[in-house]
């Protein structure tokens, strides 16, 4: 156990170690973090790792973890986002428990800030356009500037509140921190931490014409609520000094420490909002929750398990260094969770019929089979065999090539589970597609066995053809062509998979399946991992997807 601690020790538990172990502000005190998701969009992998990061770091230390909605944007945000971000951490196994906050819960306390920053000539009333903004923001060897800044401060208190009632249209004032026009990091050039937006907010409604900069309301957010480490990408990193400014400039219940980790970025795939946004309203995909996205949406839709995506993140680890993981590492991970939790079931989807000829008309046998090969728990399901079945078109060739172990001509091979049978022949239809594949069983070898010691090389999977169930089967691939959608030329569309969904029709399954509820998760014998569809599948209409095939690429590498 303790080595298992060792392993899992990253750079933020070392710091929080050292926090404790040194007292200060944080001696005493729960370790408390929390995920301020922005509801403006679905939750993706990239936000996973943020969310095991930040509820783990609790559970690590036995702390506590908060969610919080960013909604400090009105022009974005929507209740619809706020319900399926509560929706997926639930589902990673993660809990806020009572621990459930707004942003704009804090909008009284933070203009309350603003005005105390004015009252002690750190912060002014600025009416520089944005154009202007950025004219005036200098370089380097150039310090910004402002012809407000040394406004009077009774002024400035005037202006903003104003401001706050609306006297004043979209754009025309900015509340700007007074820090340092010529600092090097110009997060501190006097930044603007309020502005002017005349759009209802789906909380407050019109109740505030002005909203707080992300920068100015993080700190005050996280001080308000106790948050003893705020977890946050690297992005944030050169803001670091803004967030600490702001904390120890105002009157402050508490003294948060920022710390900043890599974000996540994964091969084959985008995860900037802006353009999920795009793939979705211009029809790339079928919505937030199409399996091909990244979204935690999508991939539960897919067939991932929570397990899975938790096993991901622990694995690729916390870091100071931003990198991009193989998409088949994301695979691997979902492939090992699966080979011990998926049922097994058989299903042909490219389905040929195969007629036992010497097998008695009329004659139906069962067959016990194991759920699990490896769990014993899971149970057994009886499938049934008659004369006539269904294997894959694939399982039998005319003219076979070299090392070919299946279904031909004078060929036998074993029906899984059941008999072994010898190729005699097939039938073919006018354009010369074999339609039925023809072959005698030997009854001497019920379950596989082979009283004369006989090798038989070659095993299919099958289903009874009196019995089965038609499916239709969605074989999801890459998205994209290139591991690297963001940084290819031209459009990011440009490079979206043709092949990323194909969709089978008239696929055979087994008749147990009959009975998979939205989301079941099974091993299709000798074809991959597949998912019932949490919308379409149900009674009448069975649908399955691929989650992830059975070979393991990047284990191979």
């Amino acid at each position: 156990m303790e080595n298992e601690k060792l392993v899992n020790e990253n750079f933020i538990h070392r710091f929080i170690n050292e926090d404790i172990a040194e007292g200060g502000d944080y001696y005493g005190k729960k370790v408390h973090t929390r995920f301020p998701p922005e509801p403006n969009g679905y939750l993706h992998i990239g936000h996973a790792k943020a969310v095991c990061v930040d509820f783990g770091t609790a559970e690590k230390f036995s702390g506590l973890c908060n969610l919080r909605m960013d909604d400090t944007n009105p022009t974005k945000e929507d209740v619809e986002y706020v319900d399926a971000i509560k929706e997926d951490i639930k589902w990673l196994g993660f809990d806020w428990e009572d621990r459930f906050y707004y942003a704009s819960d804090y909008f009284g306390q933070m203009y309350d800030y603003a005005v105390e920053l004015i009252k002690k000539g750190l912060a002014y009333v600025c009416e520089l356009t944005g154009e202007q903004m950025r004219e005036y923001r200098g370089d380097l060897s150039t310090p910004a500037k402002s012809p407000y800044r040394d406004r009077p401060v009774e002024e400035s208190l005037d202006l903003f509140r104003r401001m706050r009632e609306g006297e004043f249209e979209d754009g025309k004032m900015t509340l700007r921190a007074k820090i340092d026009l010529a600092s090097g990091n110009f997060c501190m050039r006097d930044p603007v931490i309020y502005r002017i937006n005349h759009m209802s907010h789906h909380r407050t409604g019109d109740k505030w014409c002005i909203y707080p900069m992300y920068d100015f309301a993080h700190p005050i957010e996280d001080a308000i609520e106790g948050i003893t480490h705020s977890l946050c990408t690297l992005e944030f990193e050169a803001h670091r000094p803004l967030y600490d400014w702001v904390v120890d400039n105002i009157s402050a219940p508490s003294k948060p420490r920022q710390i900043e980790f890599a974000r996540l970025g994964i091969t084959n795939t985008v995860m900037s909002k802006r353009k999920l946004r795009r793939l979705v309203e211009d029809g790339f995909v079928s919505g937030w929750d199409d399996p091909r996205m990244p979204t935690l949406c999508g991939m539960r839709r897919r067939g991932y398990t929570p397990e899975s995506i938790r096993s991901f993140t622990d694995q690729i680890g916390v870091s100071k260094v931003n990198s991009t993981v193989e998409y088949g590492f994301l695979e691997h991970c979902l492939r090992d969770d699966l080979n011990e939790r998926a049922a097994r079931a058989m299903a042909v989807l490219d389905p040929v019929k195969l007629v036992i000829t010497n097998y008695p008309e009329g004659k139906t046998e069962e067959f016990e089979v194991e759920n699990h090969p490896n769990h014993p728990e899971m149970g057994t399901r009886t499938v049934t065999f008659s004369r006539e079945l269904f294997i894959e078109s694939t399982d039998f060739m005319e003219e076979p090539f070299k090392k070919y172990q299946r279904l031909y001509v004078g060929n036998e091979v074993r029906i899984k589970s059941a008999y072994i049978v010898k190729c005699t022949g097939c039938k073919k239809d006018d354009s010369g597609k074999v339609v039925e594949v023809y072959a005698e069983y030997d009854p001497e070898t019920r379950g596989g066995n082979t009283p004369d010691g006989r090798k038989v090389r070659g095993t299919i999977h099958w289903v009874n053809a009196l019995d089965c169930l038609d499916a239709e089967v969605r074989m999801y691939d890459d998205l994209f062509t290139v591991e690297d959608p963001d940084g290819a030329e031209g459009e990011f569309t440009d490079y979206i998979n043709p092949e990323s969904l194909v969709v089978l029709k008239g696929c055979k399954v087994e008749k147990a399946l009959g009975s998979a509820k939205p989301e079941d998760r099974f091993q299709f014998m000798r074809q991959g991992y597949f998912c019932a569809d949490c919308k379409d599948s149900g009674e009448g209409a069975l649908v399955f997807n691929r989650a992830v095939g059975l070979k393991d690429s990047f284990k191979k590498k």
